[in-house]
């Protein structure tokens, strides 16, 4: 029976997530928290989790086996729990909230996925383009509950333009804005700190999209020898086919039936470009400029270097001194 370690620091609530949802969670020895901020990798990681747990590359659809368990505008939370509670097999959970605001317990594993802030908010741009107006009325709803039941200030609308360049712009400032002033929900650099902070963990490991993009294979072994699974390595040549971009698109369809629903295309508009540095094509010299010297003053060195470059460019987390 897990122990608790650590309980929630924060209590977080936005119009999208509840982390209160996880208090009536009951884990498992051997349960896998995937925690990750948006567009950075978190759907690729489960899909990774997901070919290990069951070491098999034969299609499921995971999204529905792996509930995303602090979203408030998908599932009812006894519907969510009552799907954990029915398997019978390894459990993978997602979350997108920080470390903090998450129960840590000893014997749960908890994988963190970092990405590039240029690379991510790019990728969010495409994501909020392709919401459906179900998907946007849903969330919009629970803005309004939040609204009613804490009396705060309604949210206003993301920002959004058909120009990338335009959106990064005006997020940038949002966050030169949360220097002065730091909202409710962190924003990127002090979202993805609060897994820095504790990456000496030894049940958390921290992985990067530009590591799983160079070496994918090897960083499947990574991942399956922390979760202390014995992957043979002619298996696991299978499941790293299994787990590229391009099969995970084109199986888009079967692994996520119910995002037709919530994009405009589906799994097509969801896994999108898969790509690391699309921000060269995009931002110009002084946007490039701006963006450096935020991340001077949002992150400490280590930290930076490792959201730009990942492992393999910056080094081992956990040996990496800040």
């Amino acid at each position: 029976m897990p122990e608790l370690v650590r309980g929630p620091i924060r209590t977080l609530r936005s119009a999208t997530v509840d982390s209160r949802r996880w208090s009536r969670f009951q884990p498992r020895d051997g349960d896998i928290v995937i925690g990750t901020f948006a567009k950075c990798g978190t759907t690729w990681t489960q899909r990774i989790v997901d070919l290990l747990v069951h070491q098999s590359p034969d299609v499921r659809p995971f999204g529905d086996l792996s509930p995303w368990l602090d979203a408030t505008f998908f599932n009812a939370l006894d519907d969510d729990l009552a799907t954990l509670e029915a398997q019978s097999h390894r459990r993978y959970i997602k979350s997108h909230l920080p470390f903090d605001a998450l129960p840590v317990w000893d014997s749960v594993k908890y994988i963190h996925v970092g990405r590039d802030g240029r690379d991510a908010q790019l990728s969010w741009h495409n994501h909020l383009q392709g919401a459906t107006p179900a998907l946007q009325a849903r969330i919009g709803a629970q803005a309004q509950r939040l609204v009613q039941e804490t009396g705060a200030k309604p949210a206003g609308p993301p920002q959004m333009t058909e120009d990338p360049r335009a959106f990064f712009v005006h997020w940038l400032g949002e966050l030169e804005a949360s220097l002065e002033a730091p909202p409710a929900d962190p924003p990127f650099f002090d979202f993805e700190a609060t897994y820095w902070r504790e990456r000496a963990r030894p049940n958390l490991l921290l992985v990067h999209y530009n590591d799983l993009k160079q070496d994918l294979q090897g960083e499947m072994r990574r991942i399956s020898e922390f979760l202390e699974i014995d992957t043979p390595e002619p298996l696991l040549a299978d499941l790293a086919k299994a787990a590229s971009f391009s099969t995970m698109k084109a199986q888009g369809d079967a692994l996520f039936p119910r995002l037709k629903e919530a994009f405009d295309r589906g799994a097509d508009r969801f896994i999108n470009q898969g790509r690391s540095g699309r921000w060269r094509e995009i931002l110009n010299e002084e946007d490039v400029d701006r963006y450096q010297a935020l991340v001077r003053r949002a992150a400490t060195p280590a930290l930076a270097a490792w959201l730009e470059a990942g492992r393999n460019g910056a080094g081992d987390p956990r040996t990496t001194p800040d």
